[in-house]
Formats: structure tokens, sequence, C-alpha cells
């Protein structure tokens, strides 16, 4: 396993970080248990968790992922100081009433949200405390272009990380950051927390694979002078980057089969491109979805690839990908489909 550093905090995440939001809705706590084994075992040591999974999110499930995950670490002395934890607080949101009867990133809402989530994992600390998306209007969650709302009734940026530093004073949380955010963000927090020695963000956790690569317009740079890697979510694009969707396949116990609501990467650009990206990795001998999980992992912008499964099979096939480096020919047809057809499910 390849180590690499979270930020400037002097620690290092496994190149491969394990997802956990099937956890509690598609895969049990048994289930779960052998995911998070495995992983280890193969050398994982970044978990990642919402207050807000599984998913999709639902009034009944709300925490269970957490809750699961701190049942493991019970379960297994000494393995807290092998792992490290990180999980975001639910930021503004109408649509989920039931937490918070719609949560804030404020203090009043922050303190909650971490109350319970050190409750849920059974820890004194969480390693990296993100907040899972901002709470001022902008675009995030499949929206590519910003229209702005000057009449936007945010929760001000500086509020918000200073309730995180006393978070971290306290010592409840050790590292923060920051997910589906945008360059401006970003750069304001980093500023904030230069300006009014605030803590500064280790990470930024969007989405990142070959069918939603927009992270590279303004954030990789951002990413790389700054030194705030990123966190690679949905790198096969809620599996239809393994081909297993094409010709309009649903197999058994598979999210898209399940929860019709996923529909960010099923439009007729992107199937285009994924039957385009399938056909190089058969033409290659590659598992296509080694090949998505490759080239993500070969990005020098990248802290940790989140992979996510349903099964243990899928766990080590994508697990697999760390040994695989993409040829220059492969690379080269990769790149030849993207500029055709780039960003089609931003």
């Amino acid at each position: 396993m390849e180590y690499r550093p979270l930020g400037e905090s002097g620690i290092r995440v496994s190149l491969i970080g394990l997802g956990t939001m099937t956890f509690g809705e598609q895969n049990s706590p048994e289930e779960a248990f052998a995911q998070l084994d495995r992983a280890v075992a193969a050398g994982v040591n970044l978990i990642d968790t919402a207050e807000l999974y599984p998913v999709p999110p639902r009034a009944e499930t709300y925490g269970r992922t957490e809750a699961i995950i701190g049942q493991w670490l019970k379960a297994r002395p000494g393995m807290r100081e092998r792992v490290v934890i990180a999980t975001k607080a639910a930021s503004r949101g109408d649509w989920i009433p039931w937490i918070r009867g719609g949560p804030r990133l404020d203090r009043r809402h922050l303190e909650a949200a971490l109350e319970g989530s050190l409750r849920r994992l059974g820890v004194e600390t969480i390693d990296l405390y993100q907040l899972h998306w901002p709470d001022r209007k902008t675009n995030f969650f499949g929206r590519l272009g910003y229209e702005h709302d000057p009449d936007d009734a945010a929760v001000p940026l500086r509020e918000t990380l200073e309730v995180l530093a006393d978070f971290v004073r306290a010592g409840k949380v050790r590292l923060v950051g920051v997910s589906n955010e945008t360059p401006w963000g970003v750069m304001k927090l980093l500023q904030l927390a230069r300006e009014h020695d605030l803590p500064r963000i280790v990470s930024i956790q969007n989405p990142y694979n070959l069918l939603n690569r927009t992270f590279e317009i303004g954030l990789a740079e951002v990413s790389l002078r700054e030194r705030v890697g990123l966190l690679a979510y949905s790198p096969l694009a809620f599996g239809m980057l393994t081909g297993k969707y094409l010709g309009g396949a649903r197999p058994s116990r598979a999210r898209l089969t399940l929860f019709e609501r996923f529909d960010r990467y099923s439009n007729p650009r992107a199937v285009a491109a994924i039957e385009a990206y399938v056909s190089i990795a058969r033409e290659a001998g590659l598992s296509p979805a080694q090949m998505a999980l490759a080239y993500v992992n070969s990005r020098p912008f990248l802290a940790s690839n989140l992979i996510g499964a349903t099964t243990l099979a899928q766990l080590e096939e994508n697990l697999a990908s760390l040994d695989l480096a993409l040829a220059p020919e492969v690379l080269a047809a990769i790149e030849a489909v993207h500029a055709d057809n780039p960003n089609p499910s931003p």
C-alpha cells in the first residue's frame, strides 16, 4: 500500500481509502465488518463515513453507518490506533428535515452533529472532521455552472471555522476538511485560517472519475499548490464505469437496480463515454473497474481514492487496482475519449 500526506498534518493516509455509505442499507453489519477487516488487512487506514449515511439517506437509517463502524472498532481491540476515522457533518438542507430540522453549519448544529458522531463511533476524537457540502448556495452535487443568489443567507465561513477550531482545541477533532467544495470556498477557508489563526483544512472530498474530471479545472491547482489533497469519491461513477450496467443491464443488489434516483451518470453522453472506456479496458486486457480506479490512483493531487463495494469480490477487485500502472497507450486512449466527450456527468 502507498501512503500519501494529509495536508501538512504529518498524517499519511492509504492511497486507497474505504468508503462506507452502503453500510446499514445495502450491507449488513456482518458484511460491513468483513469489508473493514479485509481493507485493513490490505493496508487501508482511511475509513470514511458521515452522519448522513447510509445512502440513500432516510430518517429510519440516519447515523446507522457510523454506529456500525463504532461496533466494529469496539469488537477489534487496538484497531482504533491503526485507522484514520473521517466523518462529515451534514450541511444546509431542507431535504433532510430529520437531521436537526434541517442542518446548518452554525455552532448549535455543528456541536450536536459532532457529539452524535462521537457517540455513534464510540471514540473520543475524530481524526478528520469534514463539512459534507457548503452551507451557501453554490454549484455542487451535479451542478456544473454557478448561479449567484445575492439574497442567500449562508452561515459565514469564518463562523463555521471558529466552531471547528473549538473542536480541535477541545481534543474532539484532530483535523478538518471539506467536501463538495469549490475553488473559491477552499481558498477562502485557507485565507481565514491564515488571517485568524484557525484550523487549516487538509483535504477536499469531491467526486472524481473518468466521467467527471471537473476537479482538474480549478481545484487541481489549488490542491497541489496549497497542499489540500483530494479524497476522491465515486471513482467508479456509481459502478457505471465497471460496465455492468451497459445495455440496460440491472444486476441484482446493485445500487442502480435498487435505487432509481441515482441517475447522475446515466445520461446518453455518459453512456457513450462509458462504452468507449470499457472498450479501451477490454482491448488492453484490463478490468474496466481497475482501469478506472488506476487512473484516479495516478493523479498527483490525490490523497486517497475512496472505493466502495457491496461484496468482498468487488472489494478485492478494487484493491487490486493498486498494482496496475496504466500503459502510455491506454492513457492516451483515455485522454482521446475525454477530449471528444469531456465531463458528461459533472
